[in-house]
């Protein structure tokens, strides 16, 4: 073991206060969506699996954990049943997995019952795939919950993890989360845990309900700015949000992490790579143009967006089709969250005045809440592009349907000249709904119109601030039965 008995004493009594009796400190009121699902998780596993939670720096997993422990306090689980260890510490890392559970029951001896495991950034010690599997098979009364940087977790483990964690994404906060943590007082606004009861509605209740949901507008607009990262949704200014989401960004995730994790040497490559992405935030990813904007080679440009998504800074989407249609095609890349472009660009609360770039955020921010709301549903996500180059942004393929989604951010109200692209792909694809994300309170309602005989159009126009408000919403109501 390397590191002094003592020495490895002290931190880990420093990171696990309950074994003398104290109480954690400083663990925010506020708890987030995924934490229900957590917690039962560990609680009552249905399946003899670790739970892997996986996502972006800065999210609020540790956090997470964290309040988990505290609820496993709260309920009378012994303390010296519950360990967590972080391997962002350097003394943590250099002691291994085997080294730190040896001190942990020298320190507490073990007790009948199960015992609780946390175990943070696992990425960063040896062998981790090895030890869990082991873990899993041999020792039945353990609840593990570890979290990392998930795609390489998974990616580098699934030979020999099939079948021992259960991954759970997460993501940054949603605008309903977001609207939690801030502690604004929301008006009070019908349940909506499905999308698609939208279109039973009366004229009265879209009327009525988009003049009660006018101040989210602003609400909505902060959120866009200053992100979904709890600690910047946190910080007084935007300009001082911005700047800490660009320095967590940059100098831990890219120059940091990359290193550590991939043997990334040539970094500023792939900040320049990072940058050109969040300039073309929700467009398609034209590898010719950033090789040769870059100077960098193809094959090294693709490398690098494939640890950008891997480090979960974004998200690409495939061209919806089969076969040739997918090859040839372009990939659709949005950012993680609506904020980095702007943090990292220094755009302060300029994007508020540029239309272009704001409809490019209010998109970023819709396809992350429609991709959590259904994440665990293994949904497929692409985008469409006809021959015409009419587009649609979003389709999901949820339970064998497939549902588009379109967002026209803009002032003027929508009408079926402005969905040509939608109209042409549920008339070839024999779709009978889709939405529309639209910006102003009154753009609210439902386009219906008759396709062929016997078969209509219904597109439900929903106003941005709204549609995400719901869908971060439902994350928590929402049973599995419930579709879009």
């Amino acid at each position: 073991m390397i590191g002094s008995r003592s020495e490895l004493l002290t931190v880990l009594r420093q990171f696990n206060p309950w074994w003398g009796g104290e109480r954690q400190t400083d663990l925010p009121t506020w708890r987030r969506a995924a934490f229900a699902e957590v917690r039962q998780w560990v609680k009552s596993p249905p399946a003899p699996r670790a739970m892997l939670l996986s996502g972006a720096r800065q999210i609020g997993k540790t956090t997470l954990l964290l309040q988990v422990i505290e609820s496993l306090r709260e309920e009378g689980v012994p303390p010296g049943q519950i360990l967590y260890v972080t391997f962002d510490h350097p003394l943590l890392k250099l002691a291994g997995l085997d080294g730190l559970l040896d001190l942990w029951r020298e320190l507490e001896p073990a007790r009948e019952g199960p015992e609780y495991l946390f175990l943070d950034e696992i990425q960063y010690t040896k062998d981790w795939q090895t030890w869990l599997k082991h873990q899993v098979d041999f020792h039945k009364n353990r609840r593990i919950a570890v979290t990392g940087s998930a795609t390489p977790l998974v990616v580098e483990g699934q030979e020999s993890g099939a079948g021992r964690w259960h991954t759970m994404r997460l993501a940054t906060l949603s605008f309903f989360e977001y609207l939690q943590i801030k502690q604004v007082k929301v008006p009070e606004l019908p349940a909506v845990l499905s999308l698609q009861r939208l279109r039973g509605w009366s004229a009265v209740e879209f009327t009525r309900t988009a003049e009660d949901a006018r101040p989210l507008t602003g609400h909505f607009h902060d959120y866009l700015l200053r992100g979904g990262f709890p600690q910047c949704a946190l910080v007084e200014g935007v300009v001082a949000a911005q700047k800490l989401l660009r320095e967590d960004i940059v100098d831990k995730v890219l120059k940091r992490d990359m290193t550590a994790l991939y043997g990334v040497r040539r970094v500023l490559e792939l900040e320049q790579t990072f940058l050109y992405l969040c300039l073309h935030d929700g467009g398609l990813l034209d590898m010719v143009d950033l090789s040769k904007n870059l100077h960098v080679k193809k094959p090294t440009a693709t490398s690098y967006i494939a640890l950008l998504e891997a480090a979960h800074l974004i998200h690409r989407l495939p061209p919806f089709g089969y076969g040739k249609e997918i090859l040839r095609g372009r990939s659709k890349v949005y950012l993680a969250d609506a904020a980095i472009a702007p943090s990292v660009l220094l755009k302060g609360k300029s994007l508020l005045e540029d239309a272009t770039a704001m409809g490019a955020a209010v998109e970023t921010a819709f396809f992350k809440h429609v991709f959590t709301r259904y994440y665990q549903q293994s949904v497929g996500f692409s985008y469409w592009r006809g021959k015409r180059e009419q587009e649609v942004d979003v389709i999901a393929e949820i339970e064998g349907r497939l549902v588009p989604f379109e967002v026209k951010y803009r002032h003027q109200a929508t009408g079926w000249a402005e969905v040509k692209g939608m109209v042409e792909f549920c008339t070839t694809r024999k779709v009978g709904l889709g939405y529309v994300i639209t910006k102003e309170a009154t753009d609210f309602g439902v386009l219906e119109r008759e396709l062929e005989p016997g078969r209509k159009l219904q597109l439900v126009k929903i106003p941005a601030p709204l549609a995400c408000y719901w869908l971060g919403k439902s994350e928590i109501e929402a049973t599995p039965a419930e579709t879009n």
